[in-house]
């Protein structure tokens, strides 16, 4: 694990909002909460949807996501917390456990399926949904399942310890670098009275989900199971956060892609036309 100085910012960004998610259930009745829903995508490009879940009730993930598809975009799961089995269509296979992330792009089309291998215990994680540009929306699918020990990591002087799953945070690169979207996912532990920095570009959306405790930005406190979405503030180098107790929470920032963006369920694409072109192909078995 790396050691690094913090670094000082002239001036942080400050929380535009704060968001409450809301109580949902997707696959074959597995309980969520929806933070990143389809109002916030355009003040969020190039993100489209964040799930959160967790529960040490097997009745409300038992059942999983059982085969559906996808087309248009990035998925990136993050597991807190259990088992979760990865099949696909591509002949693709894994296993995600605690602290690993599975990082899938679903491009011209992907059938598969997210099953718990664990019948108790808690299981606690993320879903973020990442969108593709349009010269690459019909790009090979693509899979990778990255094990916890296999996420760069360092630790401020102040014993914050930050994971890099993808992008760069304070000179250390993460699992995954993406050119167009130029995507940032930490998952960041504060202990109490602590501090962290790190720099965003200007260009970036981002925001913070706190799952543990609660944070402060500038004046602004985040509590527990709170999204806060920073300030797009072109003065700001980046952002702080201090914690007066114990807090946990990821961090996420990307390049807008600034395109139409057009949903139907499983599918994102940039026209209508497009996502009639999906539906006839999964509907025909030529989504893949």
């Amino acid at each position: 694990m790396n050691t690094i100085k913090p670094i000082a910012l002239p001036e942080s960004r400050g929380i535009d909002r704060i968001i409450k998610g809301v109580a949902t259930s997707d696959g074959a009745g597995v309980k969520l909460t929806r933070v990143l829903t389809g109002k916030l995508q355009h003040r969020l490009d190039p993100f489209l949807m964040l799930d959160a879940f967790g529960s040490d009730k097997p009745d409300d993930y038992i059942a999983g996501f059982p085969d559906h598809p996808h087309r248009g975009f990035e998925t990136v799961t993050y597991m807190l917390s259990g088992r979760m089995r990865h099949r696909d269509n591509a002949g693709n296979e894994g296993l995600l456990e605690n602290g690993g992330v599975q990082w899938m792009t679903a491009g011209r089309g992907i059938i598969h399926s997210e099953i718990p291998e664990q019948k108790d215990g808690v299981m606690e994680g993320f879903q973020l949904w990442l969108n593709l540009p349009a010269k690459h929306k019909m790009t090979e699918p693509w899979y990778r399942d990255i094990a916890s020990q296999e996420i760069p990591q360092y630790v401020t002087a102040e014993n914050v310890t930050v994971r890099v799953i993808a992008g760069t945070s304070n000179g250390v690169t993460g699992a995954v670098t993406r050119e167009d979207t130029e995507p940032m996912y930490l998952d960041i532990n504060i202990p109490a009275g602590a501090s962290i920095s790190t720099t965003l570009p200007a260009t970036h959306n981002a925001f913070i989900y706190v799952y543990r405790g609660a944070v402060k930005i500038s004046d602004t406190q985040v509590e527990s199971h709170r999204m806060g979405i920073l300030s797009n503030s072109t003065e700001a180098d980046g952002v702080t956060l201090s914690a007066m107790e114990h807090a946990r929470l990821i961090l996420v920032a990307g390049k807008p892609l600034n395109e139409p963006i057009v949903q139907y369920g499983p599918f994102v694409m940039n026209t209508q036309e497009e996502i009639h072109q999906a539906m006839d192909d999964f509907r025909n078995g030529h989504l893949a």
